[in-house]
Parts: C-alpha cells; sequence; structure tokens
C-alpha cells in the first residue's frame, strides 16, 4: 500500500492511571484506541490512521477527540452521542502487574454499529482494519451482525483485517457465548494478533503452539501468537517459526503492552516489511508502554524512535 489507510476500530475511554499518594492521572485509553495511537505515532505521514468509534457531546469526549486530532489521528470516523459518554476505568497496580475497575455501562461506543449505513462510510477506503473481540464484546447481538457485514464488505473491496482476540470474558454473557461468537470473526481474519495467556484461560491451549495450531483452522494467513514477554510464536503462509525476543527492562507497568506491540507489528506490515521484522517493531513499542505509566506513550517518550522509526 502506498500511504496505507489504516482504521482501528472500538472503545475508548477515561483512564485513571495511579500516579502515586492516592492520585491519579486523567488519561484516554481502550485497546484498539491505544493502538491506532500508537499507529499514528510511529507512521506520521507515511499513513492515514483514523479511529472508529462513538463517544458523547460532553467535554471529555471533545477533550477526546482534541486529543486524537493533535495525535495525528483522523478524527472523521468518531461520530457524537447525545444520550451517551464515554466509558471510564481505573487502573490498580501490585507491582508492575495491573487490575481493573470499569464503569463503561453507558458507553457510546456501544452503539458504534448502530447505524449500518454510517458504518460502511466510514469503513470505506481502508486497506486495513484492526479490531478486537472487545470491540465485538460491547455490541448487542444485533449490532454484532451489522459489524461482521460490515467487515465482509470491507474486505470485498480490497481491505486485510486485522483482529486480536483480547479475551475478556467478564464483557460476554458467558464463556460459551464467546465461544460461539469470535469463530465468525476469526474466520474473517487475515492477520491474528492473539495474547497465549488469554487463550489458555478461555480454550485450555497448553502452549503457544496449541494456541497456533487451533486458530490456524480459521485461515488467516498471518497468525503472531504474543507470550508476555517470551517466545513469539508465528505461522506466515503455513510457516510457523519461534522468535526470540530480548528483556526488557525498567518496567513500571504492563497495562497496553499487548494493544502497544499491535501496533508496531501492523505498521511494519503495512510498510511492507516481513513478519520477523514487524516483531521487533512490535516488541520495541511494547517496550516503550512497558517502561512508562499508562496505556499509551506520548511522542515525547519516544525519543529517537520517533525521529528515526521506521526506516
Amino acid at each position: 500500500m502506498t500511504r496505507p489507510r489504516i482504521l482501528c476500530l472500538g472503545e475508548a475511554m477515561v483512564e485513571l492511571a495511579p500516579v502515586g499518594d492516592g492520585l491519579y492521572r486523567r488519561g484516554f485509553a481502550g485497546d484498539t484506541f491505544n493502538t491506532a495511537w500508537h499507529m499514528a505515532q510511529i507512521l506520521g505521514p507515511r499513513a492515514d490512521v483514523g479511529f472508529v468509534t462513538r463517544v458523547g457531546q460532553d467535554s471529555l469526549s471533545l477533550a477526546f477527540i482534541e486529543e486524537c486530532r493533535a495525535g495525528g489521528l483522523d478524527v472523521g470516523a468518531i461520530s457524537q452521542s447525545a444520550e451517551r459518554g464515554m466509558g471510564l476505568y481505573m487502573i490498580a497496580l501490585d507491582g508492575v502487574e495491573r487490575s481493573f475497575h470499569y464503569w463503561r455501562g453507558q458507553s457510546a461506543a456501544r452503539c458504534l454499529a448502530d447505524e449500518p449505513a454510517r458504518l460502511a462510510r466510514d469503513l470505506a477506503g481502508a486497506g486495513l482494519v484492526h479490531l478486537t473481540g472487545i470491540s465485538v464484546a460491547i455490541l448487542t447481538p444485533d449490532a454484532r451482525d451489522t459489524l461482521r457485514k460490515a467487515l465482509c464488505a470491507a474486505k470485498a473491496r480490497g481491505a486485510l483485517l486485522s483482529f486480536d482476540p483480547n479475551l475478556r470474558p467478564a464483557l460476554w454473557q458467558s464463556l460459551d457465548d464467546m465461544r460461539a461468537v469470535l469463530p465468525d470473526f476469526l474466520a474473517l481474519a487475515d492477520i491474528l494478533l492473539p495474547g497465549f495467556d488469554d487463550e489458555a484461560h478461555a480454550w485450555g491451549d497448553a502452549d503457544p503452539q496449541a494456541s497456533l495450531a487451533r486458530l490456524g483452522q480459521f485461515g488467516a494467513s498471518e497468525i503472531v501468537v504474543k507470550n508476555a514477554g517470551g517466545a513469539v510464536h508465528m505461522a506466515h503462509k503455513g510457516q510457523g517459526r519461534v522468535v526470540q525476543l530480548p528483556p526488557v527492562s525498567g518496567i513500571r507497568d504492563t497495562t497496553g503492552a499487548g494493544d502497544a506491540f499491535n501496533a508496531g507489528y501492523l505498521a511494519a506490515r503495512a510498510l511492507g516489511h516481513g513478519p520477523e521484522r514487524a516483531i521487533d517493531w512490535g516488541h520495541r513499542m511494547a517496550g516503550h508502554v512497558l517502561r512508562s505509566a499508562g496505556a499509551r506513550v506520548q511522542p515525547d517518550a519516544l525519543g529517537a524512535d520517533r525521529a528515526g522509526w521506521p526506516d
């Protein structure tokens, strides 16, 4: 793709990240938003990166849209609701590991696929569309069907689909419901970016190779199984390989590391680099997030990488 158009689809939320002494920093985050943000920082003018979501009309929602715009994201596919606003989550840290408290019942993003015609317009012209299992989980059954049809239409127009299952059982009615719905989206994907811990918990996979074999049945041309700092197991056009990664030092917070990996990987692939080089980019981007607080790295924190990356 020459100057690819990349769209990430899903929910952004208000983030409260701990900064010490019972204080929190307000930001914005969400799995696909984190990926879109970091892709925009990596790619700059080399690509058009947009975010497909729905927010409110309140001051927080307006601040979110402005932050997206200032960060280089295309905001044309961010619609607004007069009745709903943005969800909120708070990060709780145990050392560097994190857990979350959510308030998202009235999130406007739950309605992002309620208007089929608008969704079709939002996806028009995309060369790559990225979404996750969370993007699907927050929708009603009818909206999921609308989304699936819109993605099929985008693929028929030539778009590639990237999907990170990002399994969050608490967002589903049950594990059985999750297991019944997700295969329809796994089968659409050209690129799968699962995390092994999630796959093991939801499907009982014994190791990353088991995840790779099971997900390979859905037909994606490339699968990259992230492994929380361990070796990445991948398959590209039926050829499997294991990629060892160097350890990351100075870890402060694991929030959003997988989303950042997705950003680096997809950015590299969008510019024509091979999967192994893309894994290196994903690892580097995840490292930036692991060494910072919260789910996103601000542009000035990328240092030399922002000026010299990608090459």
